[in-house]
This record gives structure tokens, C-alpha cells and sequence, in this order.
């Protein structure tokens, strides 16, 4: 990794972090029903997903600061910044996935970045996983 990469990865991270927070400490869904969630942060992933690993293969790093856009839209739309219910709390192997796959994406494009723990992929295959078998119930 490059100083010059330096500053996209440590906001980006930042902001990760945040976001991993408010989503485990999330509110009332402002979807409807809260057991929909996790088809709708499978969705997310499989949409998102294809278009980070061509990302990747490009180096495109402006794809990432998009993406991170998308998230929060996403959650806004999950209602994450209401603080009144646990709705959602149960499903934290998605807001894990949701917040963790932009990170997962810049540490392949910079493998080297200070936020790439060996265990982040790993972990995030996981509850990617466990949030689709969850989507599936």
C-alpha cells in the first residue's frame, strides 16, 4: 500500500465502523417486517458484490466511495438511525456482512492497508453465509 492510498482506506474503515455500530444497536426496521431483512441485505450483497470484484480487477477505487454510498442509503431505508427497538438485533451476521464487504473490497485492491486482518474475509464469508441461511427461513 501507498501513502496515497492511505487516505481512502482509514475514512472508509472509520466510517465501516460506524456504520457496523449503528446497525447492531438498530431500531425499528422501516421496512415493514424486520424477518425480512435478511433477504434484503442478501440482495444487497448479491447485487454488490459482482460489481466490487470488477472493481478490483480494475483498481477502480471510486467504485468503493459509491458503494459506501449505497450502504447508508440501504440503511437508511432499514430505518438504523431509529434507536427505539431491537428489531433487528437478531440479525447481526447481516449488519456485520452489509458494513464489512466494502473493507473486505479494499483490502483486496490494497491487501496491505492497516485494516486488513487476516480473519476480515474469512469472517465476512461467514455471516454472509449465516445471513443467507437466515434470508432462506
Amino acid at each position: 500500500m501507498t501513502r496515497a492510498d492511505m487516505p481512502l482506506i482509514r475514512p472508509l474503515a472509520r466510517l465501516m465502523l460506524a456504520l457496523s455500530t449503528a446497525l447492531a444497536c438498530a431500531g425499528a426496521a422501516a421496512q415493514s417486517d424486520p424477518a425480512q431483512y435478511p433477504a434484503a441485505a442478501t440482495g444487497f450483497l448479491d447485487e454488490e458484490l459482482p460489481k466490487m470484484a470488477a472493481a478490483v480487477a480494475e483498481r477502480d477505487r471510486d467504485y468503493f466511495e459509491a458503494a459506501m454510498g449505497r450502504i447508508v442509503a440501504f440503511s437508511e431505508d432499514w430505518g438504523f438511525k431509529s434507536h427505539a427497538s431491537p428489531a433487528l438485533a437478531g440479525y447481526r451476521m447481516c449488519t456485520d456482512a452489509v458494513s464489512d464487504f466494502v473493507i473486505v473490497g479494499l483490502c483486496r485492491l490494497m491487501p496491505n492497508g492497516s485494516e486488513c486482518e487476516p480473519g476480515l474475509a474469512p469472517r465476512f464469508e461467514a455471516n454472509r453465509q449465516q445471513c443467507r441461511q437466515a434470508a432462506r427461513r
